[in-house]
């Protein structure tokens, strides 16, 4: 399979490319980036990519399955418009272009709690995201909504202290169902969904994501 990946940068993008790039179910992977990430691996391509003007890449995405993992936080992206266009608007684009291009499958890395409809603006732009594309007929898309995610060598503060708190939660049987799962782990249940799910609309909700194999 050739797999397409936006986000590639990202904590979990950079997992789940490498364990792309290990597995012989994936022929080429194909990364669409601002700046080259320093990997050579002869199944990798890099695309640099203004993601403001995808008509210029159009023609490189194309392959058999797209994985999303595009996003930000509000704090790093500055702005809500800046937040929206980073993790709804590029993200849509790309799968119209995707799906126009022949792609039929697509792998979402969403969020937890995700709704069009929640109070909640993080929330309501992954809820869009996710209504958007499936209004685009892929034969396969499959969301993840993943809690607090572990980051390898995370440098944000609220990050570490809900780890812990979720951490002794676990240890005393409270809130498994919210426990953080590492970048690592999520990214092998990424990698692994196309080839062991059905086709249709698969939603994998947090406590579910450990049990994808």
């Amino acid at each position: 399979m050739k797999a397409l990946v936006i986000g590639a940068t990202g904590a979990t993008g950079k997992d789940l490319v490498g364990l792309l790039l290990e597995d012989p179910n994936y022929t080429r992977v194909v990364t669409f980036v601002r700046r080259p990430g320093g990997t050579v691996h002869p199944k990798l391509t890099e695309v640099l990519t203004d993601f403001g003007k995808l008509e210029e890449v159009s023609g490189e995405i194309n392959g058999d399955v797209l994985f999303s993992c595009l996003g930000t936080t509000l704090k790093t992206a500055g702005s809500k418009e800046n937040q929206e266009h980073i993790d709804y608007e590029i993200p849509a684009k790309f799968a119209e272009v995707a799906r126009a291009n022949g792609v039929t499958r697509t792998v979402l890395l969403s969020a937890y709690g995700a709704s069009p409809t929640s109070n909640v603006f993080y929330s309501r732009l992954k809820g869009r995201l996710e209504e958007h594309i499936k209004s685009l007929a892929f034969g396969q898309f499959i969301i993840f909504r993943p809690g607090l995610l572990l980051r390898k060598n995370t440098d944000r503060p609220g990050e570490r202290i809900s780890a812990s708190i979720l951490g002794f939660l676990n240890t005393i049987g409270l809130a498994r169902k919210f426990r953080p799962l590492p970048t690592s782990v999520l990214a092998e249940k990424l990698a692994i969904a196309p080839k062991v799910l059905a086709n249709g609309t698969q939603i994998i909700e947090l406590d579910k994501i450990w049990k994808v194999k």
